[in-house]
């Protein structure tokens, strides 16, 4: 069995998530071996431990199999660290439905030390549903909201946009039609120790 709590035979005890890769103790038949992986979060760890049980099932050593886990960089876009000299975490993630943005953020509280700015956006064509509902979850899981554009394709982006403020008709969020915007007025903000999410298309 694997799992992340202690009773399973391959556990991971002690998760550490920061802003570049998450460290944790690996326990393998009671052997701990101490992990820093290059992947955020905790649903990386358990995706980890299945892929070494995996493996170690198959006969591949322990040390070996560590050492692969410990170089994947996972999918550019899904929750990708940009690296930066400014002392702001960048990340991007292709959050586009209400779930993604909220696993996003909830993954960023649990390393981010001050500000969370969310550069969100919603698609055109698509659900109007998830709009406000979006904005919603980007206003109460960020301290920084910033709406934008995402891929308007044949809509209107200030009428996608009218939707998303609809959500949250009490907060005052910035709102910028065009992304590039949008993206530089967070970045420029930010402070060292700010976690910057731009979340969608990147």
């Amino acid at each position: 069995t694997f799992g992340l709590k202690p009773d399973a035979m391959i556990n991971a005890q002690n998760v550490e998530i920061k802003s570049h890769g998450t460290e944790f103790d690996l326990s393998v038949f009671g052997h701990v071996t101490h992990v820093t992986m290059q992947l955020i979060g905790q649903f990386n760890v358990y995706n980890m431990l299945a892929a070494f049980a995996a493996a170690y099932a198959s006969g591949i050593p322990e040390d070996q199999i560590i050492k692969s886990l410990e170089k994947v960089t996972g999918v550019k876009g899904r929750f990708q660290s940009v690296p930066s000299h400014t002392g702001v975490s960048v990340i991007v993630d292709y959050s586009h439905t209400p779930d993604g943005l909220l696993n996003a953020l909830e993954t960023i509280q649990d390393f981010a030390t001050k500000d969370i700015y969310c550069v969100v956006g919603c698609g055109g064509d698509r659900d109007k549903t998830k709009r406000p509902k979006m904005a919603k979850i980007a206003v109460e899981h960020s301290t920084k909201p910033i709406f934008t554009s995402d891929n308007p394709r044949t809509e209107d982006p200030t009428m996608i946009l009218n939707d998303m403020v609809a959500g949250v008709p009490n907060a005052d969020v910035p709102v910028y039609e065009d992304r590039h915007v949008a993206i530089a007025k967070a970045i420029e903000a930010a402070q060292p120790g700010d976690v910057v999410l731009i979340a969608g298309k990147g």
